[in-house]
């Protein structure tokens, strides 16, 4: 029997339907009582920042399942926000698969992010199917849409998947998983908006219209460039890095570079008609809430829910383009889950 997730749980692609810019931001499941102590304060800082929704992450090999189930359940329980639950195809049966979507259904979570996942251990490795399992995250995005009525997003990258053979071939891929039902995708971080807008061009000029969320992590000190970034694979703009490094010593230079990098980025991809922003948080609240200060968006989002508003209101590209506060120095000039 298909399972029915609360209808009274907003889809996320209505809201993104109803023709305005989304805000969201990323948790990652705590592994200690201290860093679920961390993420509990992160989540009540950000909550009155209205974001859209929130998702919570899902570990290589699906080793934080049974403690992303359970954040993200306690997130749609005690807090007003819009919980999305990530899960993996990796190391899991199919029918582990299933018992998976079972538990996001039972904790009322409608909206979910299938990925196919990094191999554990070493995210550069073998990709191994499970014996009982899926191989493409097409196959688990059809998995989730059989299962009931699910809201369903998928990951992108701006620059190509690692793994994936050619750019072409990537985009190829991702027009599969919304050919397979996908509702929106989220991008992997990445530091040049020219290839978030080439991406987003190249997938419209195929015929598909799924919103792509534009994945943002600001980085604020140099051993996120090495932790970080590098894992990622994602280009990482030379002069930000000799900024960072002039500043080495200084925690508070280099986090005011890093955020003002980050709110030039989500300025410009505003003014481009960006479907949403989606925040990688880290577990902590700083940079987000720094970000939403320069771009005046605090003050949007409490439009949005004024009485009368629409869930979403658009946001103009002159708003955008006006938003006070923002070091030119810091944007990014016209020139990746």
């Amino acid at each position: 029997m298909p399972l029915l997730p609360s209808d009274a749980v907003p889809a996320i692609k209505d809201l993104l339907a109803s023709g305005g810019q989304s805000f969201s931001f990323e948790f990652m499941p705590p592994k200690t009582a201290a860093e679920e102590q961390r993420l509990w304060l992160s989540i009540r800082q950000l909550e009155p920042l209205l974001p859209t929704f929130v998702s919570v992450t899902y570990g290589a090999g699906g080793s934080t399942r049974d403690r992303t189930v359970r954040v993200t359940g306690r997130i749609a329980e005690e807090t007003t926000l819009t919980p999305v639950g990530h899960f993996t195809a990796v190391n899991h049966s199919v029918a582990e698969l299933r018992h998976v979507i079972g538990s996001y259904a039972a904790v009322g979570v409608r909206n979910v992010l299938a990925l196919r996942g990094d191999p554990p251990g070493d995210p550069g490795g073998e990709w191994v199917q499970h014996p009982r399992g899926l191989r493409y995250a097409a196959e688990l995005v059809r998995l989730v849409k059989a299962s009931g009525d699910f809201c369903v997003g998928v990951a992108a990258f701006p620059e190509g998947h690692a793994r994936s053979a050619s750019r072409d071939s990537d985009i190829s891929y991702f027009i599969q998983k919304c050919q397979a039902g996908a509702d929106f995708a989220i991008t992997q971080l990445f530091f040049y908006p020219d290839d978030y807008l080439r991406l987003r061009d190249d997938v419209a000029a195929r015929g598909c219209d799924v919103p792509i969320i534009a994945g943002i992590m600001p980085i604020t000190n140099l051993a996120m460039i090495k932790n970080i970034v590098l894992l990622s694979g994602a280009r990482f703009p030379p002069q930000l890095a000799d900024q960072l490094a002039e500043h080495g010593t200084d925690k508070a230079a280099m986090r005011k570079i890093g955020v003002e990098y980050a709110a030039g980025m989500c300025e410009r991809l505003l003014a481009e008609g960006v479907p949403g922003l989606h925040f990688y948080t880290l577990n902590g609240s700083r940079a987000t809430k720094e970000i939403y200060q320069l771009l005046g968006l605090a003050d949007r989002r409490r439009h949005d829910h004024a009485p009368g508003a629409d869930a979403l209101s658009s946001v103009s590209s002159a708003g955008a383009a006006q938003a006070p506060g923002i070091s030119r120095s810091g944007s990014t000039a016209p020139m990746t889950a």
